[in-house]
């Protein structure tokens, strides 16, 4: 199974990243050129923010990019900032190399402020052409972290050379810089052993203070590596560390990609959560999401699986979806969790269905079931202000998406759909009934709102949101029923 898998990946490695995150043409500004505007932002208002951007993605605008062109994020907040780093992507553009970074007070409103380095850092460059590759000129998926005084910024540097990749540490003494290349903290090659790929870092510090890295794209799935708290690079400088997590297989054929972790813990339920990117990225990308006591694992998913076995798991959290008048939201995936005092947020790139080569930041609340499980908001952040909610407000026409997911086996090739997941009606009544059978009823006791149909309860949590489609107020809602299914619900 695992020659089979090899294979499989090999091949497609190059077809998959060779094309820097499928931008879709050359632009005819230079990199580097003289700006056409200043580095002053522009007025924020949010309800100019679009889902396409093609008239401001040039290089030459990129003081007007906010949230566009993102790619991979990992957010940090530092004083009164959130900072964002994300991968050198751009609709139809070349963008120079160096790691893109963008700040934000609210989350909503984005500033760009350039980038981390001034085209590649030096070592990974030096080890992916000493081992007989060109280095890509583009950087992906940064992570950073905050050490006692120290900001860590973890980069991924690949090639076209299958598997011939690199994460490599660089630090500053701010969110923005300077930036000093440290070392390489784990490396992949074109051989035959039995390795993931050398790329989307992510690292947590546990309960006990020790480091961890958790790394990989397809090939061997996910791995956990030990860091040194001291330095931020490898313990082992020989270990690529240990498989904890990895896709199922239909007819001997991968189910699809698997990379991107994202780890955090929650004080609340004790547990580890390890969020992963499943499927293409232009399409299918999606959230999955499992726990564990100890960061080493085992992870386990909603149904008790250990995530390291040759099987999918749920739940998926995020998956591509569409609501009414809107072309959907694609590509949702590669996730950055963080926090910020009691809450929890997610944010992600989003591709919309009109046109999936364009890349959107999108930030969710998140928040938590009662038995420990995260869920998303369905719409995006907009720092609504939250008042209480009454009954009667709920009472009306919603729109309800269920997250269902359809296996499609492959990469690119055949992962051609995005699986929309479309919205359906739910008629909450002012009775306390649901659509048009007496027998299925709703209750609301803040912010759980208990939907029971069929005789299965689902209980979701309802808040006050932003109708993105429409640009409007609303309220929302989101959960987990029985089966492990996300459920989530606009009005």
């Amino acid at each position: 199974m695992k020659n089979i898998l090899l294979k499989q990946l090999l091949l497609v490695w190059l077809l998959v990243y060779s094309c820097l995150y499928s931008c879709k043409k050359e632009a005819d500004v230079t990199p580097g050129g003289k700006d056409t505007t200043t580095t002053t932002n522009p007025v924020f208002n949010i309800d100019q923010l679009t889902d396409t951007y093609a008239s401001i993605s040039a290089y030459e605008y990129r003081y007007k990019w906010g949230p566009y062109n993102t790619h991979d994020p990992s957010i940090i907040k530092e004083g009164d900032y959130y900072y964002c780093y994300s991968t050198d992507a751009g609709y139809g553009i070349t963008v120079p190399a160096g790691i893109q970074v963008r700040r934000s007070k609210d989350l909503v409103d984005w500033q760009f402020v350039g980038w981390a380095f001034d085209g590649l850092p030096a070592k990974g460059s030096a080890f992916i052409s000493q081992n007989g590759g060109t280095p890509f000129q583009s950087l992906w998926a940064p992570y950073t972290i905050k050490v006692g005084s120290e900001f860590r910024l973890y980069y991924s540097l690949s090639s076209a050379v299958p598997r011939l990749s690199v994460i490599g540490l660089a630090t500053a003494t701010s969110p923005t810089g300077p930036w000093t290349e440290k070392g390489l903290v784990v490396t992949s090659l074109n051989t035959t052993t039995i390795q993931t790929n050398a790329i989307d870092p992510t690292v947590l510090i546990d309960q006990q203070g020790q480091h961890w890295m958790y790394y990989g794209s397809a090939w061997d799935g996910i791995y956990i590596l030990k860091l040194n708290a001291t330095t931020g690079l490898a313990t082992n400088t020989s270990s690529k560390g240990t498989r904890v997590a990895q896709r199922g297989f239909t007819g001997g054929v991968v189910n699809g990609n698997i990379e991107g972790p994202e780890i955090i813990y929650n004080s609340t339920f004790k547990k580890y959560y390890l969020f992963i990117a499943y499927d293409w990225l232009e399409t299918k990308y999606n959230v999955r999401v499992g726990r564990a006591d100890s960061p080493e694992g085992p992870f386990f998913d909603f149904n008790g699986n250990d995530m390291n076995l040759e099987q999918d798991n749920i739940p998926m959290i995020v998956a591509p979806y569409k609501f009414n008048g809107h072309s959907g939201w694609q590509g949702t995936s590669h996730c950055s969790v963080f926090q910020t005092g009691d809450q929890f947020y997610m944010a992600h790139q989003g591709r919309p269905g009109i046109d999936k080569y364009f890349m959107v930041l999108h930030v969710r609340k998140m928040f938590w079931t009662e038995d420990g499980w995260p869920i998303v908001s369905p719409e995006r952040y907009a720092a609504t202000e939250q008042t209480t909610i009454a009954n009667s407000e709920l009472a009306g026409e919603w729109e309800q998406i269920t997250l269902n997911y359809q296996v499609v086996p492959g990469y690119s090739t055949e992962q051609v759909s995005p699986d929309f997941q479309t919205s359906i009606s739910l008629k909450l009544n002012a009775d306390g009934t649901i659509n048009d059978t007496s027998d299925n009823k709703w209750a609301y006791t803040a912010p759980w709102l208990s939907l029971t149909q069929n005789s299965v309860t689902t209980k979701v949590y309802v808040e006050r949101g932003r109708d993105w489609e429409n640009k409007k107020a609303c309220l929302v809602f989101t959960g987990l029923d029985a089966n492990g299914k996300a459920i989530w619900g606009k009005k």
